[in-house]
């Protein structure tokens, strides 16, 4: 990888807790912005019911958002590279507090799957910049700081459901209006606490709009790219499809999906590094895909056993956590790219994935049985460790880049 990667080495040794006021500030906003992903999955049952909608059409308040979160993502290094982090981050927070406002007083499914793509723009600008400002600015090197900006995520994605259920069991509306709300404490809580002078060199270089792609020439992020756009089938018809299946009400689908996004957060962060340590990236990587494509083929095979879909849909977690963090540490890994131009190529792929997979997961099930969408998501998920051992000669070198800081 270019030099940049170097700008930490002298401070690796340094805790992941003592990090300046700035990091935290993204870290706090990280973990709002990723509340939005998990937010709605306990509501959408309800939203189905209230807005006399189908399952496939509630299953879009998915696809839209990760639709244009994909397109986006091309995007947001132009954008940053202009704006500066600070402002891009702040513009990313604005966009996505003024959609789910505007989603919590929507009317009709139709006009809330459009805002929910509004959302999913300001999450574009704001996740892919918060990876670049998360490591540029952390005080402790690189991979400890991906597992900072991972820890976030798993916060985010965990304390959603439990937002979600707890705010949806009062109406639908309350956990669109409640994420306008948070987003402008981050927003206050960011403009305070981070510079605002450029946090990299990287950053003074104008990002061209061809950047994503020509990194795509680079055939290990490609392959990472591709890898995560597979398993994201699996990822995303477990949460967009899965609480059609459980038979719970609000309150129980946000402590389902809160124990999933626990797990979530504790792999993450304290297990992920000890499967790389002991094992190597791209092997840890395979094993804990490997693992979900056989928890989705469980769910598929007793989709009617309430018991063996809740315990399957927190294992995963664990699951998730792993991957997720094994996964962004070999991609910034991956190739002599800036961070922000593998962040953006790598999330325009992997969002692909998530885009297709929750409305396919609904209609699966409309056209055959609710078994369908998870045997497919296993499919997909097995197929994208199939994909990364195929390539391993392209993308083995992620170990001895990791080393090298």
């Amino acid at each position: 990888m270019s030099s940049q990667n170097h700008l930490h080495s002298p401070r690796e040794g340094q805790s992941l807790l003592q990090q300046p006021r700035s990091v935290w500030a993204v870290f706090f906003a990280c973990i709002i912005a990723f509340m939005g992903i998990g937010l709605v999955d306990p509501i959408l049952p309800a939203i189905a019911k209230q807005l006399h909608a189908s399952q496939s059409e509630v299953t879009l308040l998915f696809t839209s958002y990760n639709a244009v979160m994909a397109v986006a993502m091309l995007i947001t290094g132009t954008v940053s590279s202009r704006l500066g982090i600070k402002r891009t981050l702040l513009a990313g927070i604005v966009i996505i507090a003024v959609f789910s406002a505007l989603g919590g007083l929507s009317n009709g499914i139709w006009e809330l799957i459009g805002l929910r793509g509004g959302w999913g723009f300001g999450n574009a600008l704001f996740v892919a910049t918060a990876l670049t400002a998360i490591v540029s600015l952390s005080s402790s090197g690189t991979a400890q700081a991906i597992i900072l900006y991972e820890a976030a995520i798993g916060l985010g994605i965990s304390v959603g459901p439990l937002l979600g259920g707890e705010l949806g069991a009062i109406s639908w509306r309350g956990p669109f209006l409640g994420v306008a709300v948070l987003m402008a404490v981050a927003f206050v809580g960011l403009f305070v606490m981070m510079p605002n002078k450029q946090t990299s060199h990287a950053a003074k270089a104008k990002t061209s709009l061809l950047d994503p792609f020509r990194a795509m020439k680079h055939r290990s992020l490609l392959v990472f790219g591709i890898t995560a756009c597979l398993y994201n089938f699996g990822f995303f018809t477990l949460l967009a499809y899965a609480p059609f299946v459980m038979g719970l009400d609000e309150h129980g689908l946000g402590y389902v999906f809160l124990g999933w996004g626990v797990l979530l957060a504790i792999t993450s962060v304290f297990t992920a590094p000890k499967f790389q340590q002991r094992f190597g990236t791209v092997t840890s990587m395979c094993i804990m895909l490997f693992l979900f494509a056989l928890d989705l083929l469980a769910i598929g095979i007793w989709t009617s056993t309430q018991w063996v879909v809740i315990a399957a849909v927190i294992f995963a977690g664990a699951l998730l956590g792993n991957n997720n963090t094994l996964i962004t540490t070999a991609v910034m890994n991956a190739a002599p790219v800036e961070r922000a131009t593998a962040s953006a190529t790598y999330s325009f792929l992997r969002f692909l994935g998530g885009a297709v997979a929750p409305f396919m997961a609904g209609k699966l099930a409309e056209i055959y049985n609710p078994h369908v969408p998870f045997i497919v998501g296993a499919g997909f998920v097995l197929l994208s460790v199939l994909f990364v051992l195929a390539n391993r000669t392209h993308v083995g070198h992620v170990d001895e880049a990791g080393a090298a800081h």
